[in-house]
């Protein structure tokens, strides 16, 4: 839930411009109180899943409430060292608007911050820009930023805005925005945070992979895996899920409940992207000139309640991971649907309410199923790892 908007009008506006937009921003009145911290920068700060920081509303930019709001953040300027970098950029400002100049500003501020006061100057204009230090990954991170004074239509102060980005370029942070789906980066984002997270698991595999492999070109082997993870990524993606690891020709996706909404959503949108893939198969084939009996999935799904679903961020990759009996169970699943078929666990199709069952043709009371050690295609490590479950092809 976004904070209020501030009374003041001018104040109001701008918060309100940068809340629809996105941007990383908050806003102090001519006292230098913060009165409005968009969601953006609330959610990056708390470290995604959801979870919103806190900000002091009503309090100094700069005093000691600031402070302890700031040690709670997860990511952000979260350290007094990195606070007084602020303050000694902008404060110069800050020291303009506060009526009783050095001694004043000394007092609102935190005690820590008092030394950086002691050096500042009254400073105009009408905008700056700095560089902010704030904590990423385990580490420090520069963030631009872009300081603007905000003036009701007498010309009067109504206070200050500070906008912040990423230190990559905008041509940099384009290109990925570009090539990535927004609806997607934001469920990721919700299960950033490592958790138990009841998930449907989609796994699957292309037959007869390494005769295909030895059959065509490196180039042309390469051009077809291609083909299949963009189209695998889509169907995931449009069905509602999360795209997980690509292993060699081996797909991987997850539908936690938490976004979709409900047990038997994920696990209607786990089914509706397995049939979709397939569906795309040999258009997947017609593109590399292969027939389509040479573009084959083995699919496995699987229901998990309490896989341990989170993301995992370096500075070259951030994906979304999941860790649990259940997954190595739907891996095996995935391991004895060969022929091109889409096996589903009773445990999966059960979680199904009656629309769901409807808009996707099928009644779990009355499939017939079969347990994995009893099916002929079942593969050593289904039997010693996964025996008992029972699946049913969709």
């Amino acid at each position: 839930m976004p904070y209020p908007l501030p009374e003041d009008p001018t104040l109001a506006a701008v918060a309100s411009a940068m809340e629809a937009t996105g941007q990383w921003a908050w806003v102090v009145d001519e006292r230098w109180r913060i009165v409005y911290a968009t969601d953006a920068v609330r959610i990056t700060y708390g470290g995604g899943d959801g979870e919103l920081a806190h900000f002091p509303i009503g309090c100094h930019l700069f005093g000691p409430e600031w402070l302890e709001a700031a040690r709670t953040w997860r990511f952000g300027p979260n350290a007094a060292e990195q606070i007084a970098l602020t303050l000694e950029a902008a404060g110069g400002w800050a020291f303009a608007d506060t009526p009783g100049g050095a001694a004043e500003l000394r007092e609102a501020v935190d005690p820590q911050l008092r030394d950086a006061v002691d050096g500042l100057r009254e400073q105009s204009g009408e905008a700056l820009s700095f560089v902010a230090r704030g904590m990423g990954i385990g580490h420090a991170v520069d963030v631009p930023v872009a300081a603007l004074r905000l003036r009701r239509p007498d010309g009067g102060l109504a206070g200050t805005l500070m906008v912040f980005k990423p230190a990559a370029s905008m041509a940099v942070l384009s290109d990925f925005a570009s090539m990535s789906d927004l609806g997607h980066l934001e469920r990721m984002q919700q299960v950033s945070r490592a958790a138990r997270r009841p998930a449907a698991i989609l796994f699957a595999d292309l037959e007869g992979s390494s005769a295909l492999a030895r059959r065509l070109s490196t180039a042309g082997y390469f051009a077809v895996g291609r083909r299949l993870v963009r189209a695998a990524d889509a169907c995931v993606i449009e069905a509602g899920g999360l795209v997980g690891r690509h292993v060699g020709d081996g797909i991987g996706a997850l539908f936690p409940a938490q976004t979709a909404g409900s047990e038997s959503a994920a696990a209607r949108s786990c089914i509706a992207a397995a049939r979709t893939l397939r569906a795309t198969l040999a258009g997947v084939a017609a593109r590399s000139d292969l027939a389509p009996e040479d573009v084959v999935l083995r699919c496995g799904l699987h229901w998990g309640p309490r896989p341990y679903i989170g993301a995992v961020t370096t500075a070259g990759r951030w994906e979304v991971i999941a860790l649990g009996d259940e997954v190595n169970e739907a891996a095996r699943i995935e391991a004895c649907a060969t022929g091109g078929r889409a096996l589903a666990s009773k445990d999966l199709l059960e979680r199904l309410d009656g629309d769901d069952r409807a808009a996707l043709g099928l009644d779990p009371d009355h499939l017939t199923y079969t347990v994995l050690a009893d099916l002929a295609t079942a593969t050593e490590k289904a039997r010693r790892d996964a025996s008992a479950i029972a699946v049913c092809a969709i």
